[in-house]
């Protein structure tokens, strides 16, 4: 655990140890983006801490004129002085007009990358009309706790497209009941160009909330039951559950568990269906007691797998929503003393999270994978392609999942 003295918390988040503070800031260059899911499930914590961070707004800022770990950045008054050129020439040459030549736009270009130069933001900002951040509103629920492994994977790669186009990323943790009232002061004060909505339910009111006030937003994830056009990244969790499904009919399965996400989910939801369609094109009966659908931990992928194991008709397969909850199954399967991939298979949704990797060479999971890094990254990048040209959108994009067979599955026992 970082220590209060530790660097990363003083030169990121001083905010964090004074009572009532408004902001906690971290660098949003690509090369620290793997210590955000770490900072951000930190913050969650203190969130909830008596007496701290009272205002849970999180600025992810890419710094200015910094040091920021041990990597200095320098201003355009700087880079001008070491290339001995005028700050208008070398403006323009990184702003791409053509009066710069090329020999010239070529070698301010590799100076400002070589001195790690950084735009003055707010200086742009007045220059553009824009506030040059990306705002994330979470929403505080009882049910479902939005800030997650899976969450900071995509805040880490959507930080990633941020810091390339001098964006800052602007996070605030919000209760369910004040979420529209939210948007609406962010919309009112102009703080961010744009929004990326996470976590969609079925039917999902923000979405025609975000296009009554005008704020130009990309969905991750799709909302099932809304009608009106908009812009949205997702994978074919539908497709994907289906074709791990079949995976285990065809490896003579009959009877197939599904440990689900909470279904009001919009993705957990698609998953469902995928399982139940492969079941019914082979004459298989869906099975409520072979269902589960709860937050996708560990324990919960261990209780559900014991309690269903431990029954005479017991379930030859699993199908799960998460690699996180495909470990609390093979222990469960371990504890009953049984062998994976001969007395029960194991398929998974695998959201190729960088600190927890399916195995090296041959996967331990076999597994349905979909980076949700990348998808952060493609998902900013709509956004801010929306941002640039408005009357673009809106923007779709449905990705696939790729099936990698592990070791965890194999043929139904005889």
């Amino acid at each position: 655990m970082l220590a209060r003295n530790s660097p990363v918390l003083q030169n990121h988040s001083k905010a964090l140890w004074i009572r009532h503070a408004p902001r906690f800031a971290l660098t949003c260059q690509s090369e620290h983006t793997r210590i955000i899911p770490f900072l951000l499930l930190l913050c969650s914590k203190f969130t909830r801490a008596k007496g701290l961070l009272q205002a849970t707004d999180l600025c992810l800022t890419e710094g200015e004129n910094s040091k920021r770990f041990g990597q200095i950045t320098v201003n355009l008054k700087q880079l001008s002085k070491h290339l001995k050129l005028s700050q208008t020439t070398v403006s323009r040459a990184l702003n791409g007009y053509p009066e710069v030549s090329e020999h010239t736009r070529n070698r301010i270009l590799k100076a400002a990358q070589d001195l790690n130069y950084r735009p003055n933001t707010r200086a742009k900002g007045l220059a553009t009309g824009r506030a040059l951040a990306i705002g994330h509103v979470i929403p505080v629920s009882n049910q479902h706790e939005m800030v997650n492994p899976v969450f900071g994977d995509f805040i880490a790669g959507a930080g990633d497209s941020y810091a390339r186009a001098g964006y800052d990323m602007i996070l605030t943790r919000v209760p369910d009941n004040e979420v529209s009232r939210v948007y609406h002061d962010i919309k009112a004060r102009g703080n961010v160009d744009g929004i990326i909505v996470h976590g969609p339910v079925i039917n999902d009111p923000r979405i025609s909330l975000l296009s009554r006030i005008g704020l130009p937003f990309v969905v991750h994830g799709r909302s099932t039951d809304v009608n009106q056009p908009y812009s949205w990244i997702d994978v074919n969790n539908r497709g994907a559950f289906e074709r791990g499904t079949q995976l285990l009919i065809e490896l003579g399965h009959r009877r197939i568990a599904l440990l689900n996400g909470l279904e009001h989910m919009d993705f957990a939801f698609r998953r469902r269906t995928g399982y139940e369609n492969a079941l019914r094109n082979n004459a298989l009966s869906v099975e409520p007691d072979l269902m589960r659908s709860e937050e996708m931990t560990e324990i919960f992928g261990y209780r559900s797998a014991r309690d269903m194991l431990d029954r005479e008709d017991r379930p030859t397969a699993f199908v799960c929503s998460s690699i996180i909850t495909a470990m609390g199954v093979r222990r469960a399967v371990h504890e009953a003393g049984l062998v994976l991939a001969r007395d029960v298979s194991i398929v998974t949704h695998d959201d190729a999270l960088s600190y927890l990797e399916n195995g090296d060479d041959v996967p331990i999971f076999t597994a349905l994978r979909s980076s949700v890094r990348s998808a952060g990254s493609l998902a900013a990048d709509m956004l801010l392609s929306l941002i640039a040209a408005p009357q673009s959108g809106p923007r779709t994009r449905l990705l696939e999942a790729e099936l990698i067979i592990g070791r965890s599955t194999g043929p139904a026992a005889t």
